[in-house]
């Protein structure tokens, strides 16, 4: 990892972000999780933009894959635009934000909880607007981050989702994979991944591909390589790739897989290697592939695999030396 950019350098921190966050939030976690099983919602309603979105994107297949609730992301111009009246009574309306004052996820925050949402705030900023409108605040504990670029806030982000549905299912396997994610967080990164670093460097399009609980990282890594590196990256989901893009796939052309341990790794390494067969230069972590460089990853527990994937790819985004997104700034002020 190039640790003279300030990207890099708060990504590298990510680890003890996880270690602090999992520790000073297990009582209040433990308390949303016992009255998150006595409301029984009938649907969770996510609200994110950017990188939290894709955080967002991450807690709708471990919620709904782990509980009953009917899990669907918002579109927060139906609030700020539209002004939509969604009933929301027995729903738990689940803000995700690093700033917690863009203009249209505190509209659309306060529309759910005035329509009967109880509302849960996962938010780097204790004193935001978002935490003052919020039922149950978590504070994802990232500390400052001056880089426009969020790293550590969307991994602080992915565990602070993680341990939330650890407690509300009581899952004691889960949360035994969290206490060793510190450890396995430091292995991440420092994975070498340069191998794709040549194809990258001199790449102008990229598609991220991921799956299930990896698609929100493969959504991640695409706005990152975007954002901080001017490359045309798009992610997709390994199942909807072959709907129309996969024709753009030729000999030379970039794919980054994301795999991970669950019931979607036999489509992905079958889709790897389907790339590979078109000549295109396939990088893959989380899995071998025929035809494909693999990228050094851990064997871990399968939702724990992505949060893993994204470290070590903050550290390949860095070696691709950003510069000062142009542009950009902390919070988007979209209304």
């Amino acid at each position: 990892m190039n640790q003279s950019s300030r990207m890099a350098q708060e990504a590298a921190q990510a680890p003890q972000v996880v270690r602090r966050q999992l520790s000073a939030n297990a009582e209040r976690m433990r308390e949303l999780g016992a009255r998150l099983r006595t409301l029984a919602p009938r649907a969770v309603v996510t609200c994110a933009r950017g990188s939290s979105d894709h955080a967002a994107t991450f807690a709708r297949y471990l919620i709904e894959s782990r509980t009953p609730a009917l899990t669907s992301s918002a579109a927060p111009s139906l609030a700020s635009i539209y002004a939509a009246q969604t009933d929301l009574r027995d729903a738990v309306f689940l803000a995700i934000s690093q700033s917690g004052r863009s203009p249209d996820l505190l509209a659309s925050t306060e529309r759910a909880k005035a329509n009967g949402a109880v509302v849960v705030a996962l938010c780097n900023s204790a004193e935001s607007p978002l935490t003052a409108l919020a039922d149950h605040f978590v504070p994802l504990g990232a500390g400052a981050e001056t880089s426009v670029a969020a790293t550590k806030t969307f991994i602080a982000s992915l565990s602070a989702v993680l341990q939330l549905v650890a407690a509300w299912t009581e899952d004691r396997e889960l949360n035994e994979a969290l206490e060793r994610t510190t450890e396995q967080l430091e292995f991440a990164a420092r994975a070498d991944w340069s191998a794709a670093l040549p194809v990258l460097a001199r790449a102008q399009n990229l598609f991220v591909i991921g799956r299930g609980f990896g698609l929100g990282a493969a959504q991640e890594a695409a706005l990152k390589l975007k954002e901080t590196c001017g490359l045309h990256a798009e992610a997709f989901s390994a199942a909807e790739v072959k709907h129309g893009p996969m024709a753009l796939v030729h000999a030379g052309f970039p794919v980054l897989v994301f795999a991970q341990d669950d019931e979607t790794r036999e489509g992905v390494i079958e889709l790897a290697s389907e790339f590979a067969q078109r000549g295109a230069h396939v990088f893959i972590a989380g899995a071998s592939a025929a035809g494909c460089i693999e990228l050094p990853t851990l064997a871990v527990h399968e939702v724990i695999q992505p949060m893993l994937v994204i470290q070590s790819f903050y550290g390949l985004a860095s070696d691709l030396d950003p510069a000062a997104p142009p542009h950009l700034k902390k919070v988007t002020e979209t209304r």
